[in-house]
C-alpha cells in the first residue's frame, strides 16, 4: 500500500503499521489496515483514549524504561529479572543518552569484545542487548536488530561435578547444625532441587515427612521424602518465619545473593571454590545413581528430564560401568 492510502500519522514499517507522531512514542496497530477494527483503533488513538505518554527523546534510557514496563520484562522469572537488571544498569552507565536506532552491528561487536576478559559477562550482556533491541524494533524505533546473529565469545567450559565426599564432610564440619549455611546445603543435597526452589521452601511445604515442591523453572510438582541428615538440620532450625531459610533478621526469605556469598566464604575456607551451590544438585543425582536407582527413580526426586539425568550423572555412571566391565573381565580370566 502507498503512503497516500494511509491516514495521517500512520506509516508502514517492516513488521506492520505504526502510529508515528512527533513527541509521541510510536504505537503498533493491532488490527489489519482497512478493517472496522483498524479505524476504531485509529479513532481511539486520536481521541486520546489510547493516547500514549509523550516522549521527547529516543535514547537507551527511554528504551530501557519502556522495556521494563513491557510484558516481555514483567513476565520474566524473578531471578532472571534480577540478572537482566545488572546488564540493563550497565547499558545505562555507558550509553543512556545514545540513540538505539543508530546502533550498528559493529557497535554490538565492539561492546562484546570490550569485555572479552570477562567472557560470561560479555555473552550475557549480548543476550540482554539482543532482547532489548528486539523491543526497540517492536516500538518502531528501528527497522532491524543489530544484535541478532552476533555470535557469543567462545570459552573453555568446565563441566560441573558433584562435591567430593571429603569436601562435603569438610563443609559439614565447618558449618555445624543450626547454621543457615548447613541448612541450605542439606536442603540442596537432600531434595536435589535448584537453589532458587530451595530458597522458596516454606515450613508449610512439609507434608507427611516429605517436601512438596513446585519447581519454578519447569512447574513440575514433586513430593520428596526427607532424609535423616536433612531432618536433623530442620529440627535445629528456628521457625520465626514462613520461610525455612531466612535473612539475618528472620523476617523474610534468604536472598540468592546472600546465600551465595555465605556459601562462598565456606567454600573458600575449606578449599572448595571449584564446586558451587548448583553442584549439590549433581550430588543428589549421583548419590541416587550409586544407590542403584534407575533413571526414572532419580527423576522422581530431582524432576529432571531423562537427558538431564544422564548429563548430571555421566561421570559417575562411567565409573560404575567401568568397574562392572573390569570385574567381568577379571571373572572371565579366572
Amino acid at each position: 500500500m502507498a503512503k497516500r492510502e494511509l491516514p495521517k500519522h500512520v506509516y508502514k514499517q517492516r513488521n506492520g503499521l505504526y502510529f508515528l507522531r512527533r513527541g509521541w512514542p510510536s504505537q503498533k496497530f493491532k488490527n489489519e489496515f482497512g478493517t472496522p477494527e483498524f479505524w476504531k483503533e485509529y479513532s481511539e488513538i486520536l481521541s486520546g483514549k489510547e493516547k500514549p505518554k509523550r516522549v521527547f527523546s529516543r535514547n537507551f534510557a527511554a528504551l530501557i524504561k519502556d522495556y521494563r514496563g513491557s510484558p516481555r520484562y514483567i513476565n520474566l522469572k524473578p531471578r532472571t529479572a534480577l540478572d537482566y537488571d545488572k546488564y540493563l544498569e550497565f547499558f545505562l552507565s555507558i550509553m543512556s543518552g545514545a540513540n538505539p536506532a543508530s546502533m550498528k552491528r559493529k557497535d554490538v561487536i565492539r561492546l562484546r569484545d570490550s569485555n572479552a576478559d570477562k567472557v560470561y559477562f560479555a555473552n550475557y550482556s549480548l543476550r540482554v542487548l539482543r532482547v532489548l533491541m528486539e523491543h526497540c524494533v517492536d516500538l518502531g524505533w528501528t527497522e532491524t536488530n543489530p544484535a541478532k546473529g552476533v555470535p557469543e565469545l567462545k570459552a573453555e567450559k568446565k563441566e560441573r561435578e558433584p562435591w567430593p565426599q571429603e569436601l562435603l564432610a569438610a563443609y559439614r564440619t565447618s558449618c555445624p547444625v543450626g547454621t543457615r549455611e548447613r541448612l541450605v546445603m542439606e536442603l540442596c543435597v537432600g531434595t536435589g532441587q535448584r537453589i532458587g526452589d530451595v530458597l522458596e521452601m516454606r515450613w508449610s511445604d512439609i507434608q507427611d515427612g516429605a517436601f512438596f515442591v513446585r519447581q519454578n523453572k519447569t512447574s513440575k510438582e514433586l513430593w520428596v521424602p526427607i532424609l535423616p541428615e536433612l531432618q536433623t538440620a530442620l529440627d535445629a532450625a528456628s521457625r520465626h518465619s514462613v520461610f525455612i531459610l531466612t535473612n539475618e533478621r528472620g523476617t523474610n526469605r534468604w536472598s540468592y545473593r546472600g546465600a551465595s556469598q555465605a556459601v562462598r566464604k565456606v567454600r573458600d575456607a575449606i578449599g572448595a571454590l571449584g564446586y558451587d551451590i548448583h553442584s549439590w544438585r549433581y550430588n543428589a543425582a549421583c548419590e541416587l545413581l550409586e544407590a542403584g536407582c534407575a533413571d526414572d527413580l532419580i527423576a522422581a526426586v530431582t524432576g529432571q528430564s531423562p537427558a538431564m539425568v544422564q548429563h548430571y550423572t555421566k561421570k559417575v555412571r562411567q565409573k560404575i560401568r567401568a568397574v562392572q566391565a573390569q570385574q567381568m573381565r577379571t571373572d572371565m580370566a579366572r
